[in-house]
């Protein structure tokens, strides 16, 4: 073992001493570091590599915090039902997911039901959001953003989705080949009327990882606007830009989401869009004014209450925030070494960054608490955390969904951090990958990119076999 010393903030350290009870201190000078790791968040790093790798509680989180954790851990993962109990109850009428955790199996991203189940799932579960739209980007009055393609018993679905792939074979210059699978997503069973497809957008998004999420709050957002104002390599095509959003009425720095298109992790969004849970933030039925309310009443159910209450959706946001990010595994690994610098020959880094920084305050979850110890942190999420061009459609290979979110186009996509990524297969048993899981594995994930991503795409493509395992073996090491 090898003890690292943290240079860790004095500010941020004093004003967590000073503000909380004594329960909830611990001294963080030191961290052990097993050999053959690396710190990935600071102190909120943790030595696993199996399937609760993204699903546990970083050290620092003792006392009424650990209480609270708790709390959250479990309304996050506890499946809702349909009654009236503010502790289990308020799903639907309709939804995507039962709970939090039905779609992030611990804290991952769930298989999606796209591959196993050829678009919405079974019983009552979809592991997906659809969003739907006009081609000239309104909303269909009786549907909204989200198509919702799960109801409770008794209610109607909004519809019902169904994917089909389009397999495209390429050869790499030595002769490799690689597929790529392209979906065409078709809606059928719409509750109301149906929407023609030549006057409807439909994308979906599988979830994201919950790695590294109080690292991403607490990010200092000035040198995000740092390297956005530094992110222009012409000789490489790339561009990248901040999503600036608007949201309870303070317009700053998007990180969350694919697009960068919220301020926070959105927990008050996720209770009412996919579960259907109301709480203070959206106290409406998200089907408000839809037959399925109606549907609803006649099995029972009242809708003159909040489902759940702001304490419980700020212990769920800590709860997020609060998990600790893996530990780079296999760093002494000479394949892992090679692909490194094969990763920076590719220009990789210029859009995932390697090292950022927190702000000494740390974060601020949804009600108010504090979290200081996440300030003062060095970490390493390998993304900008910027909007860039991921191309339009050439030759059937592009990341153009017409969807926009905040300023970013349909062909701009936040940069995907890559912390944790080599553990998803272990913690959720799959490699799908990209917004809506249409790459099968990292090489095809990479094949995807475009646009700003073409010359590193390239430059992959152009090494040799060894070179392209020894890279990919690299990102399986984060």
């Amino acid at each position: 073992m090898k003890q690292v010393c943290l240079l860790t903030c004095a500010l941020a350290i004093s004003f967590a001493f000073s503000s909380c009870e004594d329960d909830d201190k611990m001294d963080m000078d030191t961290i052990e570091v097993p050999d053959g790791y690396a710190l990935s968040a600071g102190t909120s790093t943790v030595f696993l590599a199996s399937s609760i790798a993204y699903d546990t509680e970083a050290s620092w989180v003792s006392g009424s915090y650990a209480s609270r954790f708790t709390n959250g851990d479990g309304l996050y993962d506890d499946v809702r039902t349909s009654s009236n109990s503010q502790d289990v109850g308020g799903l639907g009428p309709v939804y995507a997911g039962y709970s939090c955790g039905s779609c992030h199996r611990n804290a991952g991203r769930t298989r999606p039901t796209l591959w196993s189940e050829g678009g919405s799932g079974s019983y009552g579960f979809s592991s997906m959001l659809i969003y739907v739209s006009r081609r000239n980007g309104a909303q269909f009055r009786d549907y909204g953003r989200v198509l919702h393609d799960q109801a409770i018993y008794g209610v109607e679905p909004e519809g019902k989705l169904h994917v089909e792939y389009e397999y495209q074979t390429f050869s790499f210059p030595d002769g490799e080949t690689y597929e790529l699978a392209k979906p065409n997503y078709t809606i059928t069973e719409w509750y109301a009327d149906s929407i023609a497809p030549e006057d409807l957008f439909c994308t979906v998004r599988i979830p994201l990882r919950h790695v590294g999420m109080g690292q991403m709050m607490a990010i200092d957002r000035t040198e995000i606007e740092a390297l956005a104002a530094k992110s222009n390599y012409p000789e490489y095509g790339i561009s990248g830009r901040v999503n600036y959003i608007t949201e309870k009425g303070v317009t700053g720095v998007g990180l969350s989401g694919n697009k960068a298109q919220h301020l926070d992790l959105t927990v008050e969004l996720g209770f009412s869009s996919d579960m259907g849970v109301t709480n203070s933030r959206y106290p409406e039925e998200i089907c408000e004014g839809q037959a399925q309310v109606n549907q609803g009443s006649l099995m029972g159910l009242s809708y003159d209450q909040l489902d759940i209450s702001t304490e419980d959706m700020e212990d769920v946001d800590l709860y997020m925030q609060s998990l600790g990010v893996p530990a780079r595994r296999n760093v002494n690994d000479e394949q892992v070494i090679l692909g490194e610098q094969k990763f920076y020959e590719a220009k990789c880094h210029l859009c995932h960054v390697t090292t950022l920084h927190t702000r000494p305050g740390g974060s601020t979850l949804l009600n108010g608490t504090q979290l200081p110890w996440l300030g003062g942190q060095t970490i390493h999420p390998y993304s900008d955390f910027l909007l860039h061009d991921m191309g339009s459609e050439i030759m059937g290979v592009g990341l153009n969904d017409n969807y926009v979110s905040g300023m970013a186009m349909g062909n701009e996509w936040r940069t995907t951090p890559l912390w944790g990524i080599g553990l998803q297969e272990r913690v959720n048993g799959h490699t799908y990958f990209l917004h809506d899981g249409r790459a099968r594995n990292l090489v095809e994930a990479i094949m995807w990119h475009g646009g700003e991503a073409e010359a590193s795409k390239n430059l992959f493509k152009q090494m040799s076999k060894a070179d392209r395992d020894a890279m990919i073996a690299f990102i399986n090491s984060l």
